[in-house]
């Protein structure tokens, strides 16, 4: 039994990428598309916001002599990439998806707006918002942030390749301890790594929580929307 009525998912780009490291892995895509339905047809209104790492990182593209402007704008495209990787994964396994974007990019998606998501998902889609915030200087996190207050939803989760948030780096430090529960000051405090202070700063002041688990591992979105403690949970 679900214990959220709507959520925001926020994905990384780079694991849509699995082991290769880059690019999209079918198998990745078919095991998040799973989870996503199985949420999905429990009755939770389902919106996804993509990172685009896995194909181009605007802050890594100023390092190679872009723009930054332009690089930005590169790295929204490479989440439209994904989002309608996701989409079309979503409707192999039966799934109603749309993909939304924040800039004007019809026909390949619908210009976002909330009223337009909303009835999107009242009509039983999973909506993905592709394009970040449309603008430069922004990461996909702010734009997970951005949507999920938009959206009124009742949680952030976060799926990465780590479990929760941990008093340092676990893949440096063995010693490192995960917590269960963090508030947002004690995670600022101790200056850990959730999301980039623009998306922390907005969650905190709009009272969005945000849940960090690991989405690779198949049936964790179900437990984490089901209520079950895993991952780490940051509010207020």
């Amino acid at each position: 039994m679900a214990i959220y009525k709507r959520i925001l998912l926020k994905l990384s780009g780079e694991s849509l990428a699995g082991r290769a490291g880059h690019g999209l892995d079918p198998e990745v895509l078919a095991s998040y598309a799973a989870q996503i339905k199985e949420v999905a047809e429990s009755g939770v209104e389902v919106g996804i916001v993509i990172g685009g790492g896995n194909i181009f990182r605007g802050l890594s593209g100023v390092k190679k002599g872009f723009d930054r402007v332009k690089g930005d704008q590169m790295g929204m495209l490479a989440t439209v990439i994904n989002s309608l990787a996701l989409q079309s994964a979503l409707e192999s396994e039966g799934a109603k998806a749309r993909m939304l974007t924040s800039v004007k990019m019809a026909p390949i998606g619908e210009l976002y707006t909330k009223a337009r998501a909303l009835e999107l998902m009242a009509d039983g889609y999973i909506v993905i918002i592709g394009g970040g915030t449309g603008n430069p200087f922004f990461s996909t996190d702010s734009a997970s942030a951005l949507r999920g207050v938009e959206t009124e939803a009742e949680v952030l989760l976060k799926g990465t390749r780590v479990d929760g948030v941990y008093t340092a780096d676990p893949e440096k430090d063995p010693s490192a301890v995960k917590f269960a529960e963090i508030t947002f000051d004690e995670v600022y405090r101790r200056g850990l790594k959730v999301m980039d202070l623009t998306a922390f700063t907005l969650c905190k002041e709009n009272d969005l929580p945000i849940i960090v688990f690991d989405m690779d591992t198949p049936g964790n979105l179900r437990k984490v929307v089901g209520g079950d403690n895993i991952g780490t949970i940051v509010k207020n």
